[in-house]
């Protein structure tokens, strides 16, 4: 290869920002690192710049203060903040300037972040993608594809048994909290019914358990904190919640990782004869985090080549062409996949 073609490839490389550098931020720069048609620019952080340590020390960390500085040096900024408060205001400020991605995962409020995006994005010309990651994100897709193969039928998604970083930084955030990490796990005998058609009227608490973990400050309320979390809307109220308090030792010892995992469950009906078919995707996680972010920088890619055609506005996984996410040409995706 010529020095002046391997200055092209280098110049064809997708410029990536990434706005927050907790354990998603550190996997999205991993996972960056693994994708040979990608650069990390900067981290943008509101944190102290001097306490970020990322993993290659070359790349530059940003006050997010001062990110409007680097408007037209990033192709695509990869949002890695939290779903309670983070994103709800990061995404539509940073997509009124930057082509963004997020990993938005408020089941319910995400019509809502859609519209928010949507406005600012097409106020500054922007193209915005929310609700990346696995669910939503992947587990999305394949509730898609189990719909319309089977138009007869129900689809059930169960996650676990494993950390969730959304429900646990939920917990972290409330007054008197110091830390704590909560396992989301699937009931066995509700995915027993839905495998076999049986689980219409399954509710989320026949569904789910909610294990959590937590550490409180010293003079802290043990008992207002346990009521405060139960009773949260959308992430507790409507599941069996276990509340277990344990020192930071413990919590370190015992609960540092980050390991997830989940179904997505198609059961349906096809033919005249109601002949049962079913459709199951899984996912099994020695790290959330890290998987996450490798599902957003791949979509990163294809945001990229939807920008270039001039799309704008707000998009979803959805919305969007399995070929994109590929660094392969067409070609080549034919050759190997179909």
């Amino acid at each position: 290869m010529t020095e002046k073609v391997m200055e092209e490839k280098v110049m064809d490389k997708i410029k990536i920002g990434i706005v927050g550098y907790g354990n998603l931020g550190r996997g999205a720069q991993l996972s960056i690192g693994q994708n040979d048609d990608m650069e990390l620019c900067a981290i943008f952080t509101r944190r102290p710049v001097e306490s970020v340590k990322p993993v290659d020390v070359s790349v530059p960390v940003i006050p997010l203060e001062d990110v409007l500085a680097w408007k037209g040096k990033i192709d695509v900024m990869i949002l890695c903040g939290g779903s309670a408060t983070d994103l709800p205001v990061q995404s539509p400020q940073l997509a009124a300037d930057f082509n963004i991605i997020d990993s938005y995962d408020n089941h319910t409020n995400i019509p809502a972040h859609y519209e928010a995006v949507d406005e600012a994005a097409k106020s500054g010309g922007t193209l915005g993608m929310i609700s990346g990651g696995w669910d939503p994100g992947l587990f999305s897709l394949l509730r898609l594809y189990g719909e319309v193969v089977l138009p007869v039928g129900e689809t059930y998604t169960f996650w676990g048994k494993g950390v969730s970083q959304g429900h646990s930084d939920v917990i972290r955030r409330i007054e008197g909290v110091k830390g704590a990490v909560q396992y989301t796990i699937p009931q066995e005998s509700a995915m027993e019914r839905a495998r076999a058609g049986e689980g219409s009227e399954l509710t989320p608490r026949q569904k789910h358990l909610r294990d959590c973990y937590v550490v409180v400050e010293e003079g802290s309320d043990r008992e207002s904190i346990r009521e405060t979390i139960v009773n949260i809307p959308y992430y507790y109220a409507d599941y069996d919640t276990k509340i277990t308090f344990v020192s930071e030792e413990e919590l370190e010892r015992d609960h540092g990782g980050m390991p997830h995992g989940g179904f997505v469950i198609r059961s349906g009906q096809t033919g005249e004869k109601g002949h049962q078919e079913l459709m199951e995707f899984s996912v099994k996680l020695d790290s959330n985090p890290e998987f996450t972010a490798s599902v957003l920088v791949c979509y990163a890619r294809a945001l990229y080549r939807l920008s270039k055609k001039g799309r704008k506005g707000a998009i979803t996984p959805l919305d969007i062409a399995p070929s994109l996410l590929s660094p392969k040409s067409g070609e080549e995706l034919r050759k190997a996949l179909l």
